[in-house]
């Protein structure tokens, strides 16, 4: 475990719900290329604050890596959804633009 997990993980314990942490505990996860934990990390971003759009594309991309296609498709349109209802346009663009990537 590296020393920025370490420290992720003990911000956490103070601030379970913060979905900042969260994001930043499954990026580093997703650097180290395990993809579980990464993937438990933003699916407990969603469960706690399912307008963190910034979790829907990073989850999209690590479904796709490990061969999801179905889940990251989902996953992007959900994501389109919380971004446009948000006024997030950047975000949306870039959801979208992953999700014509994986679908046409």
């Amino acid at each position: 475990m590296t020393e920025r997990i370490e420290k992720l993980i003990n911000f956490l314990k103070a601030s379970p719900g913060d979905c900042f942490l969260n994001h930043a505990l499954a990026l580093e996860y997703v650097k180290l290329g395990n993809e579980a934990d990464a993937r438990k990390y933003f699916e407990v971003n969603l469960t706690n604050d399912a307008g963190y759009v910034a979790t829907y594309y990073h989850l999209g991309k690590l479904l796709e890596r490990t061969g999801d296609a179905d889940a990251a498709v989902k996953t992007y349109e959900t994501g389109m959804a919380v971004a446009k209802a948000a006024g997030d346009m950047h975000s949306y663009n870039e959801l979208q633009g992953a999700y014509e990537d994986l679908v046409y």
